[in-house]
């Protein structure tokens, strides 16, 4: 029993990874591109920096242990994106 709720658990850890990973990829995009950011998954949060002329998104999520007894693991996902240069040669105003 033990075993299969530690299977479950990983599958759930790593789909939640995986979404957080594409919602970082998407967030990034688009405010490199000077546009709002797209809705992120439930319960995820997500941190927003500009770095030169790098916008870096980092979303983070809590994933729920079987039992309720063990704490949240929380997955993290980081993505990178240059800003896109308009065509007045200015970067977008974000």
């Amino acid at each position: 029993m033990m075993l299969l709720m530690f299977g479950l658990t990983s599958v759930v850890a790593v789909t939640r990874q995986l979404r957080c990973l594409d919602a970082a990829r998407d967030v990034a995009l688009a405010v490199a591109r000077g546009e709002d950011p797209p809705t992120l998954p439930a319960g995820s949060s997500v941190r927003i920096s500009r770095d030169g002329d790098q916008v870096v998104a980092v979303v983070s999520a809590a994933v729920s242990l079987p039992g309720g007894r063990l704490p949240e693991l929380t997955v993290t996902a980081r993505a990178t994106a240059a800003v896109e240069v308009s065509d007045s040669g200015r970067g977008s105003s974000t």
